[in-house]
C-alpha cells in the first residue's frame, strides 16, 4: 500500500528540513521540481545577456566549458555537452563566426580540434559568470557550508562515474 502523500509546503523563503521519509514518492519529486525550477531560474539570468548577441544557452555552455578548459578537444566538449557533433558543429560555427572562440589543430594528435576563447569570448563568458555567481552567492551564503556540501554531494550522486570524473577535473582547475 503506498503511503499518503505528504504536504509539500509553499515556498516562504526558508527551507523547510527535509523529512526523515525523504525516500518517499513526494519528496523525490520535490526535489526534481527545485531541480529543475531552479536550474531554469538560473540560466534565465543570462538570457538577456545571450540575445543581446544573438545567441543561446546552447552556446552559452559550450562556451562555459571552453573558457574553462581552454584548449579544450572538440572531441572531449561533445563529451562534456552530451550533445552530437553536428549540433556541437553549428554553435561552435555560430561562436567562431562571432569572434568568440577559435580553432587550432592539436600539437600533438594533428586529427584533434582544439578550442580556445577568444579575448570576446571570454569577457562574455565572464560576463555571463558574474551574473551567475551573485546568484550562487546569495543562495550560497543563505545554505550555509552544510547545505552546500550536501547539495554537492547530491549533485555528484546524480552523475555517472565518467560525468563525475570530468566534474572533478574541472574542480581541481580552481584550486
Amino acid at each position: 500500500m503506498a503511503d499518503p502523500p505528504s504536504p509539500i509546503p509553499p515556498a516562504t523563503g526558508l527551507s523547510s528540513p527535509a523529512s526523515p521519509l525523504f525516500l518517499r514518492e513526494p519528496e523525490i519529486r520535490r526535489g526534481i521540481e527545485l531541480l529543475f525550477f531552479a536550474y531554469g531560474e538560473l540560466m534565465r539570468s543570462g538570457d538577456a545577456i545571450l540575445a543581446a548577441q544573438g545567441l543561446g544557452r546552447a552556446h552559452h555552455r559550450a562556451l562555459y566549458f571552453i573558457a574553462r578548459k581552454p584548449g579544450l578537444a572538440v572531441g572531449e566538449l561533445i563529451n562534456l555537452l552530451g550533445i552530437t557533433k553536428q549540433s556541437l558543429g553549428r554553435v561552435l560555427g555560430e561562436l567562431e563566426e562571432r569572434g568568440l572562440i577559435t580553432r587550432e589543430q592539436g600539437q600533438r594528435d594533428r586529427r584533434q580540434i582544439l578550442v580556445r576563447p577568444s579575448k570576446g569570448g571570454a569577457a562574455l563568458e565572464a560576463e555571463l559568470f558574474a551574473v551567475f555567481r551573485e546568484k550562487m552567492v546569495a543562495s550560497y551564503s543563505h545554505a550555509g557550508p552544510a547545505a552546500v556540501t550536501g547539495f554537492w554531494t547530491v549533485l555528484e550522486e546524480l552523475l555517472t562515474n565518467a560525468m563525475r570524473g570530468r566534474a572533478a577535473d574541472l574542480a581541481n582547475r580552481s584550486h
